[in-house]
């Protein structure tokens, strides 16, 4: 634990964040994925329940943002789960854990970025009567912002954070702005039947928008740059828990009331389509699509940052190469790991279709969510005096609650999106043995 704490100060990061920037790096990474881009997606799966679902996977969510407060005051360092599995659990396990938070960072910035392109067309018709040119199989828009995202990262932490606080406050103002306007044509008849497919709809509805609550941990990927990490990264992922459950609560509420579900079914730029529906013009659904192109554009901006500190922590213990955890002198920033990060999640964004991105990442947050639960337990019983700031109420059954929920979640998932996962993580088991076994810092 002390070595972790000294690697933290001894990063080169530059800690100039406080809990506004932390607060609005969660929400940023969070508000606006699931529903601005997944809505359409969930809607036909649970019908007008997907309230319930989204409700389901932020209970889900709670009681591991619960953990995650515990192991982000107790070990307030870079790495978010994968930093606390490697505290509690040991190293096997911890790379496992870094591995998910891989896909699971990855693919959602790519997935965002996909629905970032739904938005763009759509403004782009509404303003100027343009359609983005057809590419076929692949996404440019969608790789576009991710470089863009990319070159920000770049500028340093400070330009970062300012960036995200404007872009989550704009973010917050286009959602309240949706629900002032599609609560006028609420219809209590859009919620009937509420709940076709039944408590398994419900559940597999779940399971796709818990993709949604992917970022809320986002703080904890930043204790090696925030000011007073043990009193700040608790407070930031539950301030920005609640904020996001709230806002995709009342968002979905009104947008299914309005329209009814098949409206939504299926649209990458649902909100937008609720909105000409709702008013019979163009100019709101154009305020909102322009409000989601810089909106969703700060989700990509934040998780990619998250995975590039997470990388940090990883190629730190030696698990990864080097070139990850080389910092700027100038700039404070890892240069070169947002570079290829950068690269390589751009191919990603343009060549995979969204419903498979957004279940891939689902699965690699429910077991991240999974192990950081576990951790508590034995961070609990392995060093029950260390100093916390913040204690998860009610342990053990806090912890084991959030873990019955992960799995019940995980469990809701298509069989491809398992077999993807077995391949992903057999794909990283053979990269620990053939490489990060040897060159670990436990080695040295």
């Amino acid at each position: 634990m002390a070595a972790l704490t000294s690697d933290a100060e001894h990063s080169g990061l530059r800690r100039g964040m406080g809990l506004l920037p932390l607060v609005t790096l969660s929400i940023g990474a969070t508000l606006g994925t699931g529903i601005f881009v997944v809505l359409g997606q969930a809607a036909p799966k649970a019908g007008p329940a997907v309230i319930v679902s989204f409700a389901l996977a932020a209970l889900a969510a709670l009681f591991s943002a619960l953990s995650y407060a515990e192991l982000a005051g107790a070990v307030p360092v870079a790495g978010s789960a994968y930093s606390y599995a490697y505290a509690t659990l040991g190293e096997l396990v911890a790379w496992i854990c870094g591995w998910c938070l891989l896909l699971e960072y990855g693919v959602s910035i790519a997935a965002v970025a996909v629905g970032w392109g739904g938005y763009l067309n759509a403004f782009l018709q509404a303003t100027f009567g343009v359609t983005l040119p057809d590419t076929g199989a692949v996404d440019v828009p969608a790789a576009v912002v991710v470089l863009l995202a990319t070159v920000v990262l770049l500028g340093g932490i400070r330009e970062s954070a300012a960036v995200t606080v404007i872009t989550t406050l704009l973010k917050i103002a286009v959602l309240v702005f949706f629900v002032a306007v599609a609560v006028f044509a609420f219809n209590s008849d859009n919620l009937t039947p509420f709940a076709p497919m039944g408590i398994a709809g419900v559940a597999t509805g779940a399971s796709s928008v818990f993709f949604s609550f992917v970022g809320f941990d986002a703080a904890s990927t930043a204790g090696d740059e925030a000011r007073n990490p043990q009193r700040d990264l608790p407070r930031a992922i539950m301030i920005s828990l609640g904020v996001v459950t709230a806002a995709y609560v009342l968002v979905a509420l009104t947008a299914i009331a309005a329209v009814g579900v098949d409206v939504l079914s299926g649209s990458e730029a649902s909100l937008a389509t609720v909105l000409e529906r709702v008013t019979g013009a163009g100019w709101p659904s154009t305020v909102l699509s322009a409000g989601a192109i810089v909106a969703i554009a700060s989700v990509v901006l934040t998780v990619l940052y998250g995975q590039t500190r997470i990388l940090v922590a990883m190629a730190r213990d030696g698990l990864m190469p080097k070139v990850f955890a080389r910092v700027s002198p100038r700039r404070k920033v890892p240069a070169a790991n947002t570079l290829i990060v950068g690269v390589v999640v751009a191919v990603l964004a343009a060549l995979v279709p969204l419903g498979q991105l957004a279940e891939a990442t689902s699965i690699g947050t429910l077991v991240a969510f999974g192990l950081v639960n576990i951790g508590v337990l034995v961070l609990r019983r392995s060093q029950p005096d260390l100093p916390r700031s913040f204690r998860t109420p009610l342990v053990p059954a806090t912890p084991l609650i959030g873990l019955a929920l992960c799995v019940l979640l995980v469990a809701g998932l298509a069989a491809t999106t398992w077999l993807a996962f077995a391949i992903w993580t057999a794909v990283g088991l053979a990269v620990y043995f053939a490489y990060g076994r040897h060159r670990s810092a436990l080695n040295v």
